[in-house]
């Protein structure tokens, strides 16, 4: 007969800084435990949850001492949600918080030796600042604590969702009343959706079975004013399609892009799949500066509209271009930096691996009277090498934009040795940045770092760092 487990508690413990993920951290007796629903400056009591050899994992069940870095949430389903996880500690402080990950990540991950940071730059909004939210529909919605006890779980109506998926889970999803991450009118288009489906008694995706008529919603907005509207459907019921859609229309005129899709795959991804327009264009126009860009249902743009160009700016700035100087843009995605520095540039390269956002780089060059860019769709790893660099031009400079894993090591090394007099390095991910830096280190010099909020209240971070070749620089 098995023990009953011991619950460990670790009482009056001080929480010391924020980490990623949304926890926050501190130290008992040597250990490091990892904390959630706590802040740097709480005096908690701990349960543990997960206790390893070097650390362990706990939540703060009880306040001695609440910090005067904690601020109220601003959204009902804070805590529950899987977004916004820094909603509970003061904006000036996530910046802090932020910038301290990006100089832990570079000078102990990397061993990188860095020059004085700059101040992060933090979003002028901290609210409603994504221009895309994707909503996922469920017959069998989560139900909160007080639901359960009050004896809701047994009560089979009402159990349908429009909303997000419960972190950590495949088949949960949080309706959703009110979310601050997007400007109206994307709660209002979610809503009416929702009370409409269930009105006409239209089956909610069945995330275990892959059986149900609506399956997922997206909406996506643009500084310039269009909206784009995506209805993701797994059963093909053309009749119940045109309903909804029609009913869309004539709740909000002011959609501008209004498209559908049948997915009845066992993934959500519709990458593969073809896309029909119901209403309007099938495209939203995005600006910065001078330069406009087509975003289609199935393009990537950076989510902050406002901090992808202040981003921009910084690589740009880094870059310190002359016009005379070949720029080559990997991971150039649809070609938005590539395009943002292209008047500073003789010539800008631009390499990614899905061809489709070749395809949007090379319309929106020309939509943008863009010449001087030329765009390659292969993986890096493959194309960009020695012979590539040899056919397209030495480089002068190199802006890299890898995903969150970074850059593959046979790419570094062909950076290494590229001859460039800067690299430019976009990050979303300071670790494995760290990592590639300290790849880079022995033939470049980093000389300027700068973080960037693009996410508010979560513990994403992008920086920016310029490496310059050491024989050019002291």
């Amino acid at each position: 007969m098995k023990k009953p487990r011991t619950t460990l508690i670790l009482e009056n413990v001080e929480i010391a800084s924020a980490v990623a993920e949304g926890k926050s951290i501190a130290r008992v007796d040597n250990m490091v435990v990892f904390v959630s629903n706590a802040v740097p400056g709480d005096v908690v009591d701990i349960q543990v949850t997960r206790k390893k050899k070097r650390y362990a994992e706990g939540k703060a069940i009880h306040f001695h001492h609440q910090s005067d870095k904690r601020t109220k949430p601003a959204c009902e389903h804070f805590g529950v949600c899987g977004g916004c996880k820094w909603q509970h500690l003061g904006y000036q402080w996530q910046l802090h918080f932020k910038q301290q990950q990006v100089l832990d990540s570079l000078e102990r991950l990397g061993g990188i030796a860095l020059p004085p940071l700059q101040p992060i730059l933090g979003s002028e909004k901290v609210y409603y600042y994504r221009n895309r939210l994707d909503y996922s529909f469920s017959n069998k919605r989560w139900l909160t604590n007080e639901e359960v006890e009050s004896g809701a779980a047994f009560d089979q109506q009402n159990r349908n969702a429009l909303g997000f998926h419960i972190p950590g889970t495949f088949d949960k999803v949080l309706h959703v009343n009110h979310c601050h991450l997007q400007e109206e009118p994307s709660d209002s288009i979610r809503l009416f959706v929702k009370a409409f489906s269930d009105e006409h008694g239209f089956s909610f995706f069945d995330i275990r079975n892959k059986t149900g008529l609506l399956r997922n919603l997206i909406v996506r907005t643009a500084s310039t004013g269009g909206i784009m509207v995506l209805v993701v459907f797994c059963d093909d019921e053309p009749e119940s399609h045109q309903l909804l859609l029609q009913a869309l229309r004539d709740k909000f005129p002011q959609i501008t892009s209004l498209m559908y899709v049948v997915n009845p795959k066992a993934n959500d991804t519709i990458g593969d799949l073809d896309i029909q327009l119901f209403h309007g264009n099938d495209h939203i126009i995005e600006a910065m500066e001078d330069l406009r860009f087509k975003v289609g249902p199935k393009s990537f743009y950076q989510t902050n509209s406002a901090q992808a160009y202040v981003l921009y700016k910084v690589a740009r700035e880094f870059a310190g271009l002359t016009g005379s100087e070949t720029v080559y843009d990997l991971y150039t995605g649809t070609g938005t930096i590539a395009q943002f520095v292209a008047k500073q540039a003789k010539k800008v390269i631009g390499v990614e691996y899905v061809e489709a956002a070749i395809a949007d780089a090379r319309e929106n060059a020309a939509m943008n009277g863009i010449t001087n860019c030329k765009f390659f769709a292969a993986d890096m790893k493959d194309i960009f090498n020695a012979a590539f660099l040899s056919e397209n031009g030495s480089p002068d400079v190199i802006i890299t934009d890898p995903p969150r894993a970074g850059m593959h090591e046979d790419v570094v090394r062909c950076i290494a040795t590229s001859g460039a007099k800067k690299v430019v390095y976009v990050s979303c991910n300071p670790a494995s940045q760290a990592r590639d830096l300290a790849l880079l280190d022995a033939a470049y010099k980093v000389t300027r770092v700068q973080p960037v909020d693009m996410f508010p209240h979560t513990h994403h971070v992008e920086n920016v760092v310029l490496l310059e070749k050491r024989d050019e620089v002291s």
